[in-house]
């Protein structure tokens, strides 16, 4: 009775499986979902959502799915509302009371709502009864109901049922921009591990197989610890219309320094485009010539750059078009480009600018050199992937 949610599920991007899905029925078979739209919600976010930038997706496709179960074809009047605007303090329940209120089920609720609706004629505040505020009733908000609707303000004790209503997941979505946990998390991604160096960790398989083919005498085997390999170049474009994206920058600067991420890390600035030099600070003070950079490098070393790849055409299609009148630069920006990406065999460029900005300008040139990606925690996530491929 539920595949149509499944399908839902689906078109709202959450990589719901058959696999999860006959685990959610089993669930339901053995009464997880407490027999309550409330349970059914917190079991299948539970069972079908692996990643937290999904629940906002689930949030979505369960608001699509059961929007109205309670109240479909009612309406609450302007009137109720204003009555709700001004709540009363809350009257407090002994534990007897809690406890009865509690048998109340999603059925009963529901029934019991649509008469109120339809027989209430003026405000009500401290009841048990009428739709309101401050009481017991199971309708309204402010109230100590353990397993009402919330109507208007803000809940009393967090326990009404329509939970997804709210979105209170909706800051995990995944074209957010990232913060620096969520990009720390996502290089971790990149780390390659392999076994270099001295024999100084203690193998235990080869050591239990060695002691057997001597017949029990002890001989201890070693091996070399396993260390990150991985090697990344960091190339940060600075000033002009990066300055909005700074803080950003900064996050993926943090993210990227931060102690025993990579076995080598290095990192350069740019402005707009990078012609024949980068530099090693911000102030371009300290300029590092491209095939110095290459020289230096080993062609299996991970780039990443971070840039919004806007710029005058000139700049990038026009020999000697660099933006400072005194630089002079023979080649077109364009080919510099090529000529890094044609050295590295790992690049990916990270875009702030949202991609529906990309087309017919600077960065749709670029994005045909380097696999362009935003700079969102799904655009970052697809770079990794195309990184350790």
């Amino acid at each position: 009775m539920f595949i149509d949610f499944f399908y839902e599920l689906r078109r709202q991007g959450v990589p719901a499986t058959a696999h999860e899905w006959e685990t959610l029925m089993e669930g339901l078979e053995k009464g997880l979902h407490e027999s309550s739209l409330d349970g059914f919600y917190k079991l299948a976010r539970s069972i079908v959502v692996r990643n937290e930038t999904d629940l906002d997706a689930f949030d979505q496709a369960f608001i699509a799915h059961f929007k109205g179960v309670y109240q479909e074809g009612l309406e609450i009047s302007e009137e109720l509302l204003s009555w709700l605007n001004d709540p009363k303090m809350k009257k407090q329940l002994s534990e007897e009371e809690r406890e009865r209120l509690q048998s109340l089920d999603l059925d009963e609720l529901r029934r019991q709502f649509e008469e109120r609706l339809k027989e209430q004629k003026e405000r009500h505040d401290g009841g048990n009864k009428w739709i309101g505020t401050g009481g017991s009733s199971p309708f309204g908000h402010g109230g100590t109901h353990p397993s009402g609707l919330r109507i208007g303000g803000p809940g009393g004790g967090r326990s009404a049922m329509q939970i997804a209503e709210e979105r209170r997941f909706k800051n995990y979505r995944s074209d957010r921009v990232l913060d620096v946990r969520q990009m720390d998390v996502a290089l971790r991604k990149l780390r390659r591990l392999g076994r270099d160096g001295a024999d100084e960790e203690l193998d235990l398989d080869e050591t239990i197989d060695q002691i057997g083919k001597n017949a029990g005498d002890i001989d201890l085997v070693f091996r070399p610890e396993r260390r990150n390999r991985m090697k990344l170049i960091l190339l940060m474009d600075v000033g002009g219309s990066m300055d909005p994206f700074a803080e950003l920058v900064e996050r993926m600067f943090t993210a990227a320094s931060r102690a025993g991420r990579f076995s080598k890390f290095r990192y350069y600035y740019f402005h707009n485009c990078i012609y024949d030099e980068v530099f090693e600070d911000a102030e371009f003070r300290e300029p590092v010539k491209l095939h110095s950079l290459f020289d230096k490098s080993d062609k299996d070393e991970r780039v990443v750059i971070v840039g919004d790849a806007l710029m005058h055409p000139g700049e990038l299609l026009s020999p000697y078009g660099h933006i400072q009148w005194n630089v002079r630069n023979p080649k077109t920006g364009h080919t510099y480009l090529k000529e890094l990406a044609d050295f590295y065999r790992h690049t990916a460029w990270l875009n702030p600018e949202p991609k529906n900005y990309w087309r017919h300008n600077t960065i749709e040139v670029i994005a045909s050199v380097f696999p362009m990606f935003e700079l969102t925690l799904e655009g970052l996530s697809e770079a990794v992937t195309h990184l350790v491929r």
